[in-house]
């Protein structure tokens, strides 16, 4: 690799102007696609554009189920709200989640959704009914697993530029974290500040391999 990165980047960006258009966009979308694939690899890894790690997520602390049964009706403007005995449950952010006995299995339900908190009987309080537990363990996989998808991590090109980024709403989320923004954990949840975690960005030795790339292209091109 050539180690005075700008001169080699002068050098290309001249001998890019050279060439036609069409081959300009050929070249640049070469380009994206193989600054695509870097980013979402370097994103898998859970490094930083300098090689560190990912900031570890913050942990979450873990919710205690509730002592006693809760009756309630749901959800809030039905014409004809259903009435649910929920036993050994707890609060998630937005969901009261817990054992449904008339379901007979886990349930969720939103909590600004419940229509009416209705009394215990004695024999619904003492009714028995199945543990709050999850099945196996909960396997915390890795961050941004979704947003470097091919669907969410964009790349293209015209005849002047090469560009990859996020789309839609996975943009949204990677500027939070990207720049280390406050954001909502959960609808109705308080605010936070993520912590910064570079999601793009080209090293120099990327900057270096690109300028390599497309310079030993360039040259190729005007020289036949």
């Amino acid at each position: 690799m050539i180690e005075d990165l700008g001169e080699i980047e002068r050098l290309a960006g001249a001998l890019l102007r050279k060439v036609g258009p069409s081959e300009r966009r050929r070249l640049l979308r070469a380009i994206a696609r193989d600054v695509q694939r870097g980013q979402s690899a370097r994103i898998a890894r859970q490094e930083a554009t300098d090689g560190s790690a990912f900031a570890p997520r913050r942990q979450k602390r873990e919710a205690k189920p509730g002592t006693y049964s809760v009756k309630f009706l749901y959800p809030k403007g039905s014409a004809n709200p259903r009435l649910v005995l929920m036993k050994s449950w707890r609060r998630e952010g937005p969901l009261l989640t817990g054992y449904d006995v008339e379901a007979g299995a886990i349930r969720s339900f939103f909590w600004d959704k419940v229509d009416k908190w209705l009394p215990l009987d004695q024999g619904e309080q003492n009714k028995g009914a199945g543990k709050f537990r999850r099945s196996g363990s909960i396997k915390r996989a890795a961050m941004f697993r979704k947003l470097r998808l091919g669907r969410n991590l964009r790349a293209g090109a015209t005849d002047a530029e090469a560009w990859v980024g996020f789309s839609g709403r996975a943009a949204d989320i990677a500027r939070i974290h990207q720049e280390g923004l406050p954001d909502r954990p959960a609808v109705g949840a308080k605010p936070v500040r993520y912590v910064r975690r570079v999601l793009l960005g080209l090293t120099d030795a990327e900057r270096g391999a690109i300028a390599d790339w497309l310079f030993e292209h360039l040259v190729s091109a005007t020289a036949s």
